[in-house]
């Protein structure tokens, strides 16, 4: 590592530290040590996480698991849908034109599959222990609330809008600064079933890499980085602690777990696919105005990426890129801001040999890793105020707040892996 990117990750700290600081409703009472705890721990996890060659084995373990999943789901999916979910089994001779992964029946059932999977293991009691342990040690670094504690870490297993279910009880009595750490917390991740998409989506770009490690890291990561933004924009002492049992019971039984946790992935499914469809579509329309617009003043290339990879492009050069190949990793974050991290990583997974570094692959891969964006915005707002009506002004209140600082969580996330 040369002179040049230790001075540039050096800045990156500072700079995505003081971004957050204009939002802050009280600059005067930030605790910088929460600052320097959480940017050192997140180093040092980021460190286990990686280097250490027993967890290391964890994750090759968890893989091959990834891996035997994948072929389970494949031979549920073509006995529902035949050829269309395994494209090498086609009955028709393959032309060469086109795009031979048909995302709805390749891809989307693993997300039902991991749902209902993720489902019986909370029955089980297998993750809400995995989660507990995790959740302790974030309340003893910052000082927060077993239920926060619990509803944020869950976020590295379970959907933005499943976790906060966890922790419904305490909801309306939760402070602001807590309802903050829960919203970032939120999309400064992604969820196991849609995690498990994602690791099919982006094999063809990364294939000597252990994705679901990858994956898996860049959401444990954010959680303490999202903890970190929360405290910079609302500095409070408020804490809200259990009353009794920690984890509550979910579902009444395995069946019941197996059932439901099959509906939420439907529904996963179904909002996925509608959102992929719309979205794609009205980024191409707007593409096409913003060309026709561009002609007339001389800009050929005009586009949404362009635009957006301009706006990002000093967070993305914070995050540690090199110059060269900051405005091609800026377009990406845009999208995934401004759209949804489905649509960015499809474009990561498409991007053209050499248009960026290995290194600046994998921080752009764990820079999107979350479900920081707009739409992600109004899907929080709806589904916590429906378990807590009468917070619903407050949410609305710090949504813009959770939104930056998921986004910034998620490439300080992306800034610390660069060190590795």
């Amino acid at each position: 590592m040369t002179i040049t990117s230790i001075l540039q990750i050096l800045i990156g700290f500072v700079g995505l530290v003081c971004i957050a600081i204009p939002f802050s409703q009280n600059r005067t009472s930030i605790n910088y040590r929460y600052i320097f705890v959480a940017i050192i721990f997140q180093i040092i996890l980021a460190f286990a996480l990686l280097k250490i060659p027993f967890i290391v084995q964890i994750f090759a373990y968890l893989s091959d698991g990834v891996s035997s999943l994948q072929a389970a789901t494949q031979e549920g999916a073509e006995f529902v849908f035949g050829y269309l979910s395994n494209s090498s089994n086609s009955p028709f001779e393959a032309s060469g034109a086109g795009n031979s992964m048909i995302f709805a029946f390749q891809i989307l059932p693993l997300i039902i599959v991991i749902s209902s999977l993720s489902a019986l293991l909370w029955f089980w009691n297998i993750l809400p222990l995995i989660i507990r342990a995790v959740s302790k040690v974030f309340e003893k670094l910052f000082n927060i609330g077993g239920p926060i504690g619990l509803g944020a870490t869950a976020n590295i297993i379970m959907g933005q809008v499943e976790a906060p279910l966890l922790v419904r009880p305490y909801l309306s009595r939760m402070s602001e600064k807590e309802l903050l750490i829960l919203m970032t917390a939120g999309m400064s991740t992604v969820s196991g079933s849609i995690m498990i998409a994602l690791v099919s989506m982006l094999q063809p770009q990364f294939p000597d890499l252990n994705l679901i490690q990858h994956l898996v890291s860049a959401s444990i990561l954010s959680i303490p980085a999202a903890i970190m933004y929360a405290n910079i924009m609302i500095p409070s002492a408020e804490v809200t602690n259990f009353d009794g049992n920690s984890i509550p019971k979910v579902y009444d039984s395995s069946m019941d777990a197996i059932t439901r946790g099959t509906r939420d992935g439907l529904d996963i499914c179904l909002n996925v696919g509608a959102i992929l469809i719309a979205f794609i579509a009205l980024v191409s329309l707007l593409n096409s105005i913003l060309g026709i617009a561009g002609g007339w003043v001389g800009i050929t290339d005009l586009s949404l990426q362009l635009i957006l990879g301009y706006m990002f492009f000093p967070i993305v050069w914070l995050m540690g890129i090199p110059l060269s190949e900051t405005l091609a990793s800026a377009e990406l974050l845009g999208l995934k801001t401004a759209l949804n991290e489905f649509v960015a990583y499809g474009a990561l997974a498409n991007i053209e040999p050499g248009v960026l570094s290995e290194r600046s692959k994998l921080i752009t891969l764990y820079a999107l890793c979350g479900f920081a964006n707009f739409s992600s915005v109004g899907i929080l707002v709806s589904g916590i105020s429906a378990m807590a009506p009468e917070r619903k002004n407050d949410l609305i209140k710090v949504s813009l707040k959770a939104l930056v600082g998921a986004t910034l969580a998620s490439c300080m996330t992306g800034l610390v892996i660069g060190i590795f």
